[in-house]
């Protein structure tokens, strides 16, 4: 079983592969040293470490870059936050995830919608660019954000049908796991391990409830997003100020 099997093979309905999402290659050592079964980075944390705002405005060489590093200090498998796929047609998606994949990344994470946009692609255009990724051979984890921004009093069952129609048609397209983010309505998420036919990702965050919790759902990957280069630098900004309030 090579690098990419076995991180897909980590994806279990009910015993949720846990990533503490990380930024570079210090923080991928330290989560490693944490026990860590897998190293995953996220977008925003990548992009405001760099100096750049999240979008996709961090040059793909930088990400590229990135990689190399953390690769550089950890043998586990390493799956990057890839956005909207680096690409405006689905041929260039393939080269920029191929470059990813060449280096040695076993997965990305990739979006149904494009930089700065809040309208998802339509279902067949978004499936085309997965598919393009994923045919470079690495584990695509596909985002789906049907819930970003909504209420969850707001939540029905048409989004639910949408989920998982987005679902069926991009693990038609070679993805290896769905991820919808933003969810903490556990009848939902529930409903959409049970229909989706691709192992689900959750977010973690406050309110969202246990990994057990979360697992008993049927969820097979929980990943922390942000939220762990937000705790990192709010730290250490309250230091600099502890340092810094006498003058």
């Amino acid at each position: 079983m090579d690098k990419v099997e076995a991180f897909r093979a980590l994806h279990v309905p009910g015993k949720p592969l846990i990533l503490y999402n990380i930024w570079d290659a210090g923080s991928a050592r330290a989560v490693a040293d944490a026990g860590a079964k897998a190293i995953a980075t996220g977008s925003y944390g990548v992009a405001e470490a760099n100096g750049f705002r999240d979008g996709e405005t961090l040059p793909l060489e930088v990400v590229l870059e990135n990689l190399k590093r953390i690769l550089s200090v950890t043998d586990l498998p390493v799956t990057i936050d890839m956005e909207a796929g680096y690409g405006d047609t689905p041929e260039e998606v393939g080269t920029s995830v191929g470059k990813a994949r060449a280096l040695g990344a076993v997965g990305i994470n990739m979006e149904d919608r494009l930089p700065g946009e809040t309208t998802l692609l339509p279902i067949e255009v978004a499936a085309e660019r997965f598919a393009a990724a994923a045919a470079t051979g690495i584990h695509v984890n596909a985002r789906t954000d049907v819930y970003r921004d909504k209420d969850p009093a707001d939540y029905s069952q048409a989004m639910i049908d949408e989920t998982l129609e987005r679902a069926r048609a991009y693990a038609a397209a070679g993805v290896g796991s769905l991820f919808v983010p933003f969810l903490g309505d556990h009848p939902t998420i529930r409903a959409i391990c049970e229909g989706s036919p691709l192992p689900v990702n959750v977010l973690w965050g406050p309110g969202r409830g246990t990994h057990a919790e979360l697992a008993g759902l049927g969820v097979a990957r929980i990943s922390y997003g942000h939220g762990p280069w937000a705790a990192a630098m709010n730290w250490l900004k309250q230091q600099a100020e502890a340092v810094f309030k006498d003058g």
